[in-house]
């Protein structure tokens, strides 16, 4: 007797007697002998183990098909229309096994479950050793967070020049899925160094103690360079934009237009020299002493002088959240910075600010100088602590 009489034959069996467990181990019997000989099956014979086992599964449910699933999912030339079926069935311990490993769903099929399925579903095709960029595009579109850091940690998923720029944009506000991100050895340069300057200090720093020597080494260039071309557009928005920003500001000024309103507008509207200038004349400070505290590391120095011009949080969080400091701060950081913010008094921010334009008029930069806020100012109470002892 043939493969295919036998198998008929069994299957017919299984389904005229009616039992549920005889099913099942038909099921089993059936995939053992498939199991066993399916480096050596033809192509027909192959589809007549589609055929048999498609019967059954339409009549058996729950870990009898999720133990199919496991077995099948490994087997590259598994039957197409079983893995098929079992892919997109609504429990995922039926279809994990075989989205994950299954050489036989094409592309076609992916792309259709991950539009339609579960974030379990979308989960499972994540995990694959191979993925290409049209279904990686498919998986950001439709994925939560653990399907994107999913994606962003395996090596062996691929992704289009737009799914790129979604993982950069959605490592904004996720310093763990930036480190992952920041580490893909097939990130572009262009949206590395993005990256890297949206990154706060502890993304860089974690980048650069997980990453191998030459990563490192790789790192290290793209932040100098990224440190010079910040130093750079400082220097020519000095040059080209901040007198006249000034001038704005001072008429706005003096016809009692200048508050927080307009301050925020120009935030809004990334108009970083308006908002410089705006800020320093509603502190009384000097614009390039602001323009210095933006490049400071630590939020602490760009707190003081919004303090001392008794803006509101929602306004420094603007500020915080837009272009005008040059860098993006992660959630974790911003609370910090409110909490900083709520315990600091305006009166000494503007003690400490006034130290700092004594200081600065001796030749000092309050933004590097070791009794400036790089050192010593590392917290409200310091911050009150050193300004209770400025005459």
């Amino acid at each position: 007797m043939n493969i295919q009489q036998s198998l008929v034959a069994e299957l017919e069996d299984a389904i005229k007697g009616g039992s549920k467990e005889k099913r099942v181990d038909t099921l089993r019997r059936i995939t053992d002998l498939f199991v066993a000989d399916a480096d050596r099956l033809n192509d027909r014979q192959i589809d007549v183990f589609d055929d048999v086992l498609g019967h059954l599964i339409k009549r058996i449910e729950g870990n009898a098909l999720a133990e199919l699933s496991r077995r099948l999912g490994p087997i590259n030339n598994a039957p197409t229309d079983v893995v098929r079926s079992l892919a997109r069935h609504d429990n995922i311990d039926v279809a994990e096994p075989v989205l994950t490993q299954s050489a036989r769903l094409t592309d076609k099929d992916l792309i259709e479950i991950a539009s339609t399925k579960t974030q379990a579903h979308l989960l499972a095709i994540s995990g694959r050793s191979r993925i290409g960029a049209e279904i990686t595009d498919v998986l950001l579109q439709h994925g939560d967070s653990n399907v994107v850091h999913r994606l962003a940690e395996n090596s062996g998923a691929s992704f289009s020049e737009k799914g790129f720029s979604n993982l950069v944009k959605h490592s904004e506000r996720d310093e763990g899925l930036a480190a992952k991100v920041g580490l893909r050895l097939d990130l572009p340069l262009q949206l590395f160094r993005e990256l890297l300057a949206r990154a706060t200090e502890a993304v860089r720093s974690r980048l650069l103690a997980l990453a191998g020597p030459d990563s490192r080494a790789h790192i290290q260039r793209v932040l100098s360079s990224i440190a010079e071309d910040v130093q750079h557009e400082a220097g020519f928005q000095n040059q080209k934009d901040c007198a006249e920003a000034h001038k704005r500001a001072l008429a706005m000024k003096e016809e009692g237009r200048l508050g927080e309103g307009p301050l925020l507008d120009a935030i809004k509207e990334q108009r970083s020299a308006d908002a410089i200038a705006m800020l320093s004349l509603m502190c009384s400070a000097p614009m390039p002493m602001i323009l210095n505290l933006l490049q400071n590391g630590h939020r602490e120095a760009f707190l003081i002088p919004c303090k001392a011009a008794g803006l509101l949080w929602h306004t420094v969080r603007a500020m915080l959240s837009s272009h005008v400091i040059g860098r993006t701060l992660s959630d974790q950081d911003l609370d910090l910075a409110h909490a900083d913010y709520s315990r600091l008094s305006q009166a000494s921010a503007q003690r400490v600010l006034r130290f700092w334009q004594v200081r600065q008029s001796a030749g000092t930069n309050p933004a590097t100088d070791a009794a400036g806020p790089t050192a010593s100012f590392g917290a409200p109470q310091e911050l009150k602590t050193h300004a209770s002892a400025i005459p």
